[in-house]
């Protein structure tokens, strides 16, 4: 009896101790240990982290942040407000938006303290992922009939381009050509040489009618040699009837259009450079009395009824525009004069110093009468496109690189995709994305101007 009574006393007094160890200033409720908190005092930096240090991205040192106004002690929910501009900017009480200036407002609800936030989550980089409330968008799927826009200018067609060149070495005896851009026609005599090679062959040609006219072979010889060096056949015919050698020889051109070039081949080098013809409003070097030499050219004639209109586009174009493309050019000059044509050739190559490629359009400019020089608008049809369309905006270029930013969860995350064409402010999307994606409408918004956008593949 007496030793039930000692182990009876043992176990009151364990029990009595262990109450006593689980008392406190705070008896009958648990203590919550608030975990401290530390932020980069720039607002714009948004920079969180649960430990002392220096802000990644200015450098300063990082601040404790205040618990005391995030729980109440009759409850775990407390009032938030933030930015309608900025939705990253949260606060606990109202006041002005850090970087726009504007008024806090309420959020529709109470957030609930009880759980700790995801410290990985408030710490990713805003290169990687962007907390954002922006409308989104997606893929729209449709048939475009695509009109593509070129800026362009007149010239004159090269094919109708003609030179009149001296068969023979003389002087010039008489000049009908006296300034650049005077018109000639096809058959209008331009000028007269006194030549000794062709008075030497007319003289031949008499003295073997004369004694050995008989001798066909070698008559027709001396005439065919006569019509080689550039005299007509009426001139040689009045040789023969007259009996008497011209002291002169006719040329004539077989070309109708302006005369742009006239004298030496240096000249006619500096043309072939392409140097810009009409700034050239100076006399005819050409004058009566000089002298020519056999082969060099003369006169060069530009025909102003045959032209092109020759159009520039950008690269990103070229897949919709081909050969035989209709297009509206309208002239600058005369906008009433709009005509339609079709493409006739598009260049191989870039020119020098140019971003575009060119294309040309022939056409009949003895009706139109467009100033050779003149800007022209051009509108190419007859392109259609079945794709996926995005607005430009979503779409943020990055060089080479083009990136979308794809919604996911409450924050967005940059996805690179592969463009194609650009048309009334939507930008085809070729790879990268699906149906289901939805994508920040404006993606300027989530850009980070001190950081590179890393994009996930």
């Amino acid at each position: 009896m007496k030793r039930l009574l000692l182990l009876s006393g043992f176990f009151l007094t364990i029990i009595t101790v262990s109450c006593n160890n689980n008392k406190g200033p705070h008896s009958g409720h648990t203590t919550d240990v608030a975990k401290e908190m530390y932020t980069c005092p720039m607002p714009g930096d948004s920079v969180f982290s649960d430990k002392p240090g220096k802000c990644p991205k200015c450098g300063m040192g990082l601040v404790k942040m205040k618990q005391g106004n995030h729980q109440h002690n009759d409850g775990n929910q407390t009032e938030v407000y933030t930015c309608p501009m900025h939705p990253e900017i949260i606060r606990d009480k109202p006041g002005k938006c850090p970087i726009c200036g504007m008024d806090l407002v309420k959020k529709g609800g109470a957030v609930d303290n009880s759980s700790d936030l995801n410290i990985d989550f408030l710490l990713q980089p805003t290169n990687e992922y962007v907390l954002s409330s922006i409308p989104i968008t997606s893929l729209h799927s449709a048939n475009e009939e695509i009109e593509v826009e070129a800026l362009g200018k007149i010239a004159y067609d090269t094919k109708q381009v003609g030179t009149i060149s001296a068969r023979v070495s003389g002087r010039i005896e008489k000049l009908y050509v006296r300034y650049r851009y005077q018109k000639i026609t096809s058959g209008q005599k331009v000028m007269e040489i006194y030549s000794p090679e062709i008075l030497t062959a007319q003289q031949n040609l008499l003295f073997l009618l004369k004694n050995d006219i008989e001798n066909t072979v070698l008559v027709n010889a001396a005439k065919e040699k006569l019509l080689l060096l550039g005299m007509s056949q009426e001139q040689l015919n009045d040789v023969i009837e007259t009996k008497k050698a011209a002291f002169t020889i006719s040329v004539y051109s077989k070309y109708s259009g302006h005369i742009h070039e006239a004298g030496s081949q240096s000249m006619q080098k500096e043309l072939g450079e392409m140097r810009d013809i009409s700034l050239l409003t100076e006399e005819l070097p050409l004058k009566e009395g000089m002298y020519v030499q056999k082969g060099q050219t003369v006169f060069t004639v530009y025909n102003p009824n045959r032209a092109w209109a020759i159009l520039n586009f950008y690269a990103d174009k070229q897949g919709l525009i081909r050969q035989g493309s209709p297009v509206r050019i309208v002239p600058e000059t005369a906008p009433d004069k709009d005509f339609r044509a079709t493409i006739n050739f598009i260049e191989p190559f870039y020119r020098q110093e140019s971003k575009t490629v060119t294309a040309r359009v022939y056409f009949d400019n003895s009706i139109l009468k467009i100033p050779i020089g003149s800007q022209v608008k051009a509108t190419i049809f007859g392109n259609s496109r079945e794709a996926n369309w995005l607005p430009v905006q979503a779409v943020v270029s990055l060089g080479l690189d083009k990136v979308v930013f794809i919604k996911d969860g409450i924050g967005f995350k940059a996805y690179k995709v592969k463009t194609g064409i650009t048309y009334k402010n939507r930008i085809q999307v070729l790879e990268g994305l699906s149906a289901h994606d939805s994508v920040a409408a404006n993606a300027q918004f989530l850009m980070d101007s001190e950081s590179f956008i890393k994009v996930n593949e």
